[in-house]
């Protein structure tokens, strides 16, 4: 497969170095870092569909590999190299728009959406899926409200949800998950609202890291794959 890690990148170096800080929270990511599994892809513009086709490789590579290899704590990043202004609002609609083109680039190419989440973004058990396989996402940027999602780029952060069901199956997510909120807490001063366990409420709440109101509606759809021509495949 393509290489699609721009792990050298000035601006993934600076990420690295930002999740090994101290304060950052989430020692998952301080894993995959420590383990060598954080893979990066750079982007120019996370508004703009320029680098889409790029990222959607590089997702389908990162795929392949899991399940050729399922290892925990593994992450695919990707860095936009800007813009730096975008207010909560606008970081969450350019992370939508960018990961309705993926998907659609998914069901392009006729993959089938992994049968262990749902695609409907009001499911509880909703996840993205790329390749067949379920993704969590969790996005940063400089004007986040959490200082845990602040980075002096828009990022978004790809993690492959079963790693999450391996950890439930040794016993170690509970644990994982409650050092990460007491971190988290440690830092802010609070607990992030819209966490929740898989399975309590659609994730697609959490992605962009902003508080949204109990009526907020995920501005998503998966598209069939009829609808591309691929009939029965």
């Amino acid at each position: 497969m393509a290489d699609y890690n721009d792990s050298e990148n000035p601006i993934a170096v600076r990420f690295r170095a930002y999740v090994q800080d101290g304060a950052f929270p989430c020692v998952g990511a301080k894993s995959a870092i420590g383990r060598g599994q954080m893979r990066f892809v750079v982007g120019r513009d996370i508004r703009s569909s320029w680098d889409d086709l790029r990222i959607y490789g590089a997702l389908l590579d990162f795929a392949l590999n899991y399940r050729h290899g399922p290892k925990i704590f593994q992450s695919l990043v990707v860095i936009f190299e800007g813009p730096e202004h975008l207010s909560e609002d606008f970081f969450e609609a350019s992370l939508w728009s960018r990961v309705q083109s993926l998907a659609d680039k998914d069901a392009w190419h006729g993959q089938d959406y992994d049968d262990r989440v749902d695609s409907d973004p009001t499911s509880p058990s909703f996840s993205l899926s790329f390749g067949g396989e379920a993704f969590f996402v969790v996005g940063l940027h400089p004007h986040a409200s959490r200082p845990a999602r602040r980075f002096e780029k828009p990022a978004l952060v790809f993690n492959v949800h079963h790693q999450f069901d391996c950890l439930r199956e040794e016993n170690r997510y509970e644990s994982l998950r409650g050092r990460i909120i007491a971190r988290d807490v440690a830092i802010t001063g609070t607990s992030n609202p819209m966490l929740a366990r898989h399975g309590e409420i659609s994730e697609a709440r959490q992605y962009s890291g902003r508080a949204v109101h109990p009526d907020w509606r995920c501005p998503f759809a998966v598209k069939p794959k009829t609808q591309y021509g691929y009939g029965d495949l």
